[in-house]
């Protein structure tokens, strides 16, 4: 997956802890899931400008995800997949759903200077 990681129930603190972490909630049968995972992974492929930002995927339809999810109870109002979750150090900040690189530029130029 190269820089796009795979997020799970053992995973999930250490990740959302990082100075700034973008989560991708998605489901494994979701076509626009697919090819969000698959625009981030060519973008991340060259990217130079974010390398300080982990990015990582949570396939909700997984198992293993019981902490995951009663830790983080809005997940079950999501309605619309794929969902972007911004966090800044450990804190929820900026989301969205959808998918497109320029909308992910735009809100983590927002949320501070390039790391």
């Amino acid at each position: 997956m190269g820089r796009l990681e795979r997020v799970d129930d053992q995973s999930w603190r250490e990740f959302t802890a990082a100075p700034m972490a973008v989560l991708m909630l998605g489901k494994s049968d979701c076509e626009a899931c697919n090819a969000w995972t698959a625009e981030l992974e060519q973008f991340l492929g060259g990217d130079t400008e974010w390398t300080g930002v982990r990015f990582g995927k949570i396939l909700l339809d997984e198992g293993r995800l019981i902490d995951f999810k009663r830790s983080n109870r809005w997940v079950a109002e999501i309605d619309e997949l794929p969902f972007n979750q911004i966090y800044v150090s450990g804190e929820r900040s900026k989301s969205f759903a959808g998918g497109g690189v320029e909308r992910l530029v735009s809100r983590l130029r927002n949320l501070s200077a390039p790391p």
